[in-house]
């Protein structure tokens, strides 16, 4: 019975090794938005950011850590569209400028710095004011969201209407903005892997300014869930290069952070 065994386990250790290359190998997989209806979901993102810029010949330096919570619900789901409703439930924000850190946190108000009084009324104006986006299945929006500006649903991406495999490319160019200067943004993906729970990518991207000097790249990483098409978690590294002009002064500004999310 014990040489039956000894011979025997090698044998599935084969046929396991089989399956699994044979999972591997599979040609790929078509992402589609197609969000499970009625099931509300939180994203957890979380913003790290030091800003540095030279005045006369100085150097100044804000560090900000910004940590939102938000919810959406799939309202509407079929092959064609998706209407996602999506709200803002939390925020917190610490900045560290010349000596002065400044703190806000949603949750416990009555702790905010009074400099930044006036920055969180516009930020507790946003709170809990559930807004309805709606996407085609590609992860484009349509003409029918409530607010196409408010574009803020981040495990929404533009996906490839091809079919991918691992090392399979896609990109898009989305519109942003930082300091009050919009500029746009080519990002690229690269498959790395593929399996019945994830997609995973490597983030690529340049940075062009649409009116001003700016430059910079992203890097990072991505998963999808290849059932919905939505994001699962990134991690994002940026560094941005731009100049203002303020009172007759042109300002060089470096932004570097890191942007996490995770879906939970």
């Amino acid at each position: 019975m014990k040489k039956t065994i000894r011979k025997f386990a090698p044998a599935v250790l084969v046929l396991v090794a089989l399956a699994t290359l044979s999972f591997m190998a599979k040609d790929g997989v078509t992402l589609r938005l197609r969000p499970q209806q009625g099931k509300t979901q939180t994203i957890i993102t979380k913003a790290n950011m030091m800003t540095m810029m030279e005045v006369q010949g100085q150097t100044m330096n804000m560090s900000q850590n910004m940590e939102t919570k938000q919810t959406y619900t799939p309202k509407e789901v079929s092959d064609a569209k998706s209407v996602i409703e999506t709200q803002i439930e939390a925020i917190k924000l610490t900045i560290s400028q010349m000596g002065m850190k400044l703190e806000y946190d949603s949750e416990h108000p009555e702790k905010t710095s009074p400099m930044l009084a006036g920055q969180t009324k516009e930020i507790e104006a946003k709170l809990h004011k559930p807004t309805s986006i709606a996407y085609d299945a590609l992860g484009k929006l349509t003409d029918d969201s409530e607010d196409q500006s408010m574009n803020q649903l981040g495990v929404v991406i533009e996906l490839p209407e091809k079919e991918i495999s691992v090392g399979s490319t896609w990109t898009n160019t989305t519109s942003q903005e930082n300091n009050g200067i919009e500029f746009e943004a080519e990002i690229t993906y690269t498959v790395t892997a593929i399996s019945k729970k994830s997609v995973d990518v490597n983030v690529s991207g340049i940075v062009k300014g649409q009116t001003e000097d700016v430059s910079g790249t992203y890097t990072g990483t991505a998963s999808l869930n290849p059932q919905t098409g939505l994001l699962i978690n990134s991690s994002i590294k940026q560094n941005l290069s731009m100049t203002i002009s303020e009172q007759g002064m042109s300002i060089p500004i470096t932004v570097v952070g890191t942007t996490t999310v995770e879906v939970k």
